[in-house]
């Protein structure tokens, strides 16, 4: 059993990579996902830390907290209205990311901030009160603190990310094709993963390339897992 589950995943990682489509797929959700952390991370500390107009931030904060609860496949209809139709994008990895930037942002700005919440007001007063600036004092005393947590709603974010199907339905498609280059992959119609592995499953009865598709989902959530552990670490011993 193991044997053949090994087997179909080595099957279906040689025939990922040799897809320009699903390479795309990759390389662009990777770019969501460095360009979402940092973005969500800094409104939060923003917000929190430095922002003065305390109802600008409530209500900033429940339409992020509405935003959170909202189903995928809301946003994945609003997508493909704006990112597809008004904004002339064919379903693809593009309209698809873009979809997803808007779902999960809420999400990783709502876990920063109450992580940030956290921390004991005592602490800021003491780094302000021994002469440390604000940005030092947030930088050393509060991240250091809320890191973990920090952490935690990345991780859970983009594990929604891996496995959202229901909105790239409506904004990246589901065809089975073979893009010429990279760069058409980004605009032209086809399935994620995630929308893949419900094809062969329920679709055509391929189960066995479900299992694989399944395979390199874990692996990706896997690499993500440790490669935010390792980023963790890292920020702990510079501060």
């Amino acid at each position: 059993m193991f044997k053949l589950f090994r087997i179909i995943l080595r099957r279906d990682l040689m025939l990922a990579f040799r897809r320009k489509s699903d390479l795309a797929q990759v390389i662009f959700f990777f770019a969501v996902v460095v360009t979402l952390v940092p973005l969500g991370v800094g409104a939060a500390i923003y917000l929190t830390e430095y922002a003065e107009n305390r109802r600008l931030v409530s209500l900033i904060e429940f339409a992020a907290e509405t935003l959170t609860g909202i189903p995928s496949i809301i946003f994945g209809l609003v997508g493909m209205l704006f990112f597809v139709q008004k904004m002339n994008l064919q379903a693809g990895v593009l309209a698809g990311g873009l979809t997803l930037v808007v779902m999960i942002l809420p999400t990783i700005l709502r876990t920063t901030q109450e992580s940030l919440k956290t921390v004991p007001q005592s602490y800021r007063e003491g780094a302000l009160g021994l002469g440390a600036g604000k940005w030092r004092m947030v930088r050393t005393v509060v991240l250091s603190n809320a890191i973990d947590g920090i952490v935690t709603g990345c991780i859970l974010a983009v594990g929604r990310i891996v496995g959202e199907s229901a909105a790239l339905l409506f904004t990246a498609g589901a065809a089975e094709v073979i893009a010429g280059s990279i760069a058409k992959a980004y605009t032209s119609n086809g399935a994620t993963l995630s929308v893949l592995l419900y094809l062969r499953a329920f679709e055509d009865g391929d189960f066995a390339s479900a299992w694989g598709i399944g395979a390199v989902l874990l692996v990706l959530v896997l690499l993500i897992d440790l490669a935010a552990r390792l980023a963790k670490t890292k920020l702990k011993q510079k501060q």
